[in-house]
């Protein structure tokens, strides 16, 4: 990783805001960029701007914006959709067909810069007392809220989470947040899983240490209704199905590193399994700081790690490769 001067960006159209970035959280997704450069087909091209989980200050807006002003702290959704295909004119802005997202190849540089120009429709009002920091962490947040609207209601649910990364936390008190459920989590990395019991999992274990699926078995033989594979392997993809009952849903949230992974179609079929796919969140960023404001949540706990901008390098390679305990860190511009 490379610091460089660049350009200032200046608003050109009037429904575009100027913000100040605060703080910036590396993203599992991040280091995928960072590992090996791409995820799929979204290839980096040298020299790239990275991070699309931030949160910022207004400092100039448009003559058309009128949902924040300058002053405003905002926590925003780094996805600029086009607003006219069949996808946004069905709700589903996430698969946008002509979408650009922050940091991705191709699409919209990334966060970690001084000053953005954006939509003002990506920025959403963080009122006091929400930190530069709590506002961040709504990008993460509403991925779980989406992940868990996906499942309908869950009251009375037998959950496992498999990944106690930031995601797999997001996905653990959304669905606290939604209603009375049983939530087992697991994660190779025992502290990580420790954090978990804190934010309110019924049960935690580490498959490097147990057998996590007969352990589960024992307090539940009847499975669990729903599997979030949050860590993106193939050898929680395989846990998963085993731990599914009859007709349970497997939902995919972790981002694989590898392009294929693989389900054993007996047990799929046998059980008449479904599989439901996250992308990313889809209406769900007033929600995650309608929660966070009102105190139904605190994620604060999750974020273990901050660094200036000049330290950005040391940041990456923590979160890569999971030093000093590291859960979410975050980058600090101002």
């Amino acid at each position: 990783m490379e610091i460089r001067e660049a350009p200032e960006p200046q608003i050109q159209a009037p429904d575009e805001v100027k913000l100040r970035v605060e703080v910036v959280g590396v993203c599992g997704s991040d280091m995928h960029y960072y590992r090996t450069g791409r995820i799929g087909d979204q290839v980096v091209q040298f020299p790239w701007t990275v991070g699309h989980e931030f949160s910022a200050t207004v400092v100039e807006a448009g003559s058309a914006v009128d949902n924040v002003r300058v002053g405003d702290r905002v926590a925003v959704d780094p996805l600029v959709t086009c607003g006219e295909c069949d996808q946004c004119l069905s709700a589903r802005l996430h698969t946008c067909r002509n979408q650009k997202f922050m940091g991705c190849p191709n699409q919209l540089p990334g966060a970690m810069v001084e000053f953005v120009v954006l939509p003002a429709r990506c920025c959403y009002r963080a009122p006091e007392p929400m930190t530069a920091v709590q506002a961040g962490l709504t990008e993460p947040l509403a991925i779980g809220i989406h992940a868990q609207r996906l499942a309908g209601d869950v009251t009375g649910k037998k959950i496992a989470i498999l990944g106690s990364g930031p995601i797999g936390l997001s996905v653990l008190v959304a669905l606290k947040s939604q209603g009375p459920c049983t939530v087992y989590m697991t994660d190779i990395r025992s502290y990580r899983a420790e954090i978990a019991r804190n934010f309110g999992a019924d049960w935690i274990g580490n498959p490097s240490e147990q057998d996590i699926v007969a352990e589960i078995h024992r307090r539940e033989p009847h499975g669990m209704d729903f599997v979030y594979e949050c860590a993106g392997e193939q050898e929680t993809v395989d846990q998963s199905l085993e731990l599914l009952t009859p007709g349970g849903t497997l939902m995919l949230v972790g981002i694989p590193e590898t392009d294929r992974l693989s389900f054993e179609m007996n047990a799929m079929r046998r059980k008449e399994l479904r599989v439901q796919n996250v992308r990313r969140q889809n209406h769900c960023t007033e929600a995650g700081i309608e929660m966070l404001q009102e105190g139904k949540i605190n994620l604060d706990a999750m974020v273990t790690h901050h660094f200036p901008l000049t330290d950005s390098q040391k940041a990456f390679d923590i979160v890569s490769n999971y030093d000093d305990n590291v859960v979410k860190a975050m980058i600090h511009l101002d």
